[in-house]
């Protein structure tokens, strides 16, 4: 096409106004820096000048550090001019006092260069948002508590009880510093940090501990701006009047929102911290997707209120391993919703790093309504992707394989549960599966075995090494033995007397709550399951934790070969992936597997389920190596026969 004399005048000036514009932090930053982020008129002010908050959310621990900087400049060519992080104290201090912060040596050590991240933040031309907790959400395990933590008789999280706060003060210890050294006044990218998250959500709202973090966080060398979130309902429940500035959480409404929220706070500046442009999944439940018209709808009133907004999530990325929260009602475990390895939650930028029609109603609508003209990137490309060959199956172990090659071997009398092991320096089992086994027994025909409680989170039931308990067929299971819904689950074991049999109980810690009720978040046999074979009930046990570490699953040995069929779960089946230089994204498809994890070279992946609604698995290219690949996937069930590859995701709506 041959362009008018006009239009390639017009796209030079374009071009030359765009190489005049300065820079975020030239326009911020340029006369030196005097002050940072204020709310003391009815607006926003950085260093003096007015600015409004257009953020997006991204969790480094979501990303592959390795493209961190394309998220992040994606983010920016958007038009956002600031990225939101929480953080997540259970992958920084994973057991009780060792601390990860890149070069920790643990399995998601490449994730927690926090350093590293706010370096990149900085350098794309990003201002920051961080919200470090202690109690974060977020979706993610225990909302980001250690688990370690509830082996503690007296810690009540959330409170400003002695034992508690002795450890948040250690954690803050460790956290605040690197964050105070990346603060906007000090010439880093952070502009506010959070108090804590939705605590106005909380059933028991303990001011006291509102104003010890408040305390913590000062001397810790944090001078920037502190704030709250919450749902505009909250009132000041969760907050400090006159401490701590106040922003809300929705996602549509905006009018009424900030109508509350000037009621509270009059003469500030208004902010939707969480404004959802999509949202998360649990397994069994539906996809959720938010439409486009809907999207630009809520988005354009609250540019349009005027107000500051962070979306979130703006890019959600990956549940890895064993991390997915789960939302949870009162009480007992009945009402267990765990939360999908995918954390895509429809939002503008896929798990994947895919550009969205979200994205470009952003892109459109800032440039409409920023009146803040700063230089902003073009939309780099995508992330190149690729369907692998499928792989056939070319090894496996036995449960009782797996136990064999187990490090850790615990005899108890009585019934601990995953927290309560003494492993890990004496921290416990986080994460993964805890294997009950009980040997010698007599068993007569028909007889039933009964788990008394609700299960936490999910049973399989072995008899002498073969799978008792029925495989997953629909969402309806999660209604019958094996599973949390029910309560005192009751199996038949076997026709024929058995004697000198072993029976194992496998049981799976499917994610802590995030949400919900926090108090009570043990996982395998815990105080309220009593196991009763017949009316006699099991005490001595010989309990194998199956945490799926990194170096022990790459050093597993005596694969058995693939001559026949392969035998049911649960077991552990692995592929080979070969691939040259160019090992590029791409996602494992598991419709074909019933239920399970998957580990590539040593780490873990994430969950699967066929009942959906994911299918699919991020698989990211800087996981993988040149050469050979270990692909070993810990099926509960039925086993496929293959692993197959997808160049993109895949989700169902059970």
């Amino acid at each position: 096409m041959k362009l008018s004399y006009s239009t390639i005048i017009f796209q030079c000036l374009l071009a030359f106004a765009s190489c005049a514009l300065p820079t975020l932090y030239e326009y911020y930053t340029g006369d030196g820096i005097s002050s940072g982020l204020s709310v003391d008129q009815p607006y926003f002010t950085l260093n003096g000048k007015n600015i409004t908050i257009y953020g997006g959310a991204m969790h480094y621990f979501r990303v592959p550090p390795q493209h961190w900087r394309d998220r992040l400049r994606k983010l920016r060519a958007a038009g956002l001019n600031t990225v939101e992080t929480i953080l997540a104290w259970n992958i920084h201090e994973p057991r009780n006092g060792y601390f990860d912060f890149g070069s920790g040596g643990t399995d998601m050590e490449a994730f927690l260069d926090l350093e590293g991240f706010l370096t990149a933040a900085l350098e794309e031309d990003l201002l920051v948002i961080v919200r470090p907790g202690p109690y974060t959400c977020g979706e993610w395990e225990w909302g980001g508590f250690p688990s370690w933590l509830l082996r503690e008789d007296t810690l009540k999280v959330r409170t400003s009880e002695q034992t508690y706060m002795k450890y948040v003060e250690r954690y803050f210890g460790n956290v605040l510093p690197i964050l105070a050294k990346y603060q906007f006044t000090n010439g880093g990218p952070i502009i506010a940090v959070q108090v804590e998250n939705e605590y106005g959500y909380n059933p028991d709202i303990d001011k006291v501990y509102l104003q010890s973090l408040v305390d913590l966080m000062k001397s810790n060398g944090i001078v920037e701006l502190l704030f709250t979130s919450d749902g505009a309902s909250s009132g000041t429940a969760g907050t400090l009047p006159g401490v701590l500035f106040q922003t809300v959480n929705f996602g549509s409404d905006a009018a009424t929102s900030f109508h509350i929220l000037e009621g509270l706070q009059p003469g500030k500046p208004v902010m939707a911290m969480e404004f959802y442009p999509g949202w998360f999944d649990h397994w069994s439940e539906g996809h959720h997707t938010l439409s486009d018209s809907d999207f630009r709808a809520n988005y354009e009133d609250i540019l349009g209120y005027p107000a500051s907004v962070n979306l979130y999530m703006f890019h959600g990325g990956t549940n890895w391993g064993f991390f997915n929260g789960a939302n949870i009602g009162p009480g007992d475990n009945s009402q267990f919703q765990p939360t999908t390895t995918s954390y895509d939650y429809n939002a503008p930028l896929t798990e994947a790093g895919d550009y969205t029609s979200k994205y470009d109603i952003i892109r459109e609508l800032l440039v409409q309504y920023n009146p803040i003209e700063t230089l902003v990137p073009d939309p780099p490309e995508l992330v190149e992707r690729q369907e692998y060959p499928t792989l056939s199956i070319d090894g496996y172990l036995t449960l009782e394989n797996i136990v064999a090659n187990s490090h850790e071997i615990i005899l108890t009398t009585s019934t601990l549960s995953m927290e309560q092991l003494p492993i890990n320096d004496d921290s416990g089992q986080s994460y993964g599966y805890i294997v009950y086994r009980e040997g010698g027994l007599n068993i007569s025909a028909y007889s039933n075995l009964t788990i008394t409680g609700h299960i936490r989170d999910t049973v399989m039931v072995l008899l002498n090494g073969v799978l008792i308990s029925s495989s997953l067929s629909s969402s309806d299971d999660f209604n019958n033995f094996g599973y949390w819904r029910l309560e005192n689950s009751t199996i038949t074991l076997t026709t024929e007397d058995l004697t000198d049999a072993t029976l194992d109980i496998v049981i799976e810690n499917f994610g802590r709550a995030n949400f919900g009720n926090m108090y009570h978040q043990f996982k395998g046999l815990v105080e309220d399951n009593r196991v009763f074979l017949n009316d006699e009930e099991l005490w001595f046990w010989v309990i194998y934790p199956l945490e799926f570490q990194s170096s022990w699953t790459k050093n597993l040995t005596d694969w058995n070969n693939v001559s026949s069929d392969l035998p049911k779960g649960p077991g552990l089946y692995k592929a080979t992936l070969t691939v040259d230089e160019d090992h590029t994204d791409t996602f494992i498809d598991m419709s074909e597997w019933n239920r399970g994890v998957v580990i590539v070279n040593g780490f873990v992946l994430g969950r699967y389920a066929f009942i959906g609604p994911q299918q699919t698995l991020y698989l990211p290219g800087p996981f993988l190596q040149t050469g050979d690949n270990d692909i070993v996937i810990f099926e509960h069930f039925e086993p496929a026969s293959e692993v197959k590859f997808s160049k993109d995701a895949i989700f169902s709506n059970p």
